[in-house]
């Protein structure tokens, strides 16, 4: 079993409110659970406007279709445009 795990940290340019946050959060995490099938998460920076911190898991059997997939998911985030992508990281882990 192999199981890769990623985190995302966006910058959410003119957010005023949690609630503009909000959105953007969602709409970024929908996005990757529709297109992935992946779980998907606001794991940090909650009470920071300007900021997000989304968490990624998948499992599966092949290291290598894991790699590809984390990799896909973040090119989209980046390529949303919904929020600026400041950090990201990966890692895969193989039982």
């Amino acid at each position: 079993m192999v199981v890769g795990t990623g985190i995302i940290t966006l910058r959410i340019h003119d957010c005023r409110s949690l609630k503009g946050k909000r959105k953007v959060v969602k709409s970024v995490v929908q996005r990757i659970r529709n297109n992935f099938n992946a779980s998907v998460a606001e794991v940090g920076a909650n009470d920071i406007y300007q900021r997000a911190e989304i968490g990624i898991a998948m499992a599966g059997n092949d290291s290598q279709v894991i790699n590809s997939k984390l990799d896909k998911v973040f090119n989209m985030v980046e390529d949303l445009g919904l929020a600026e992508v400041i950090d990201s990281e990966y890692e895969i882990i193989t039982y």
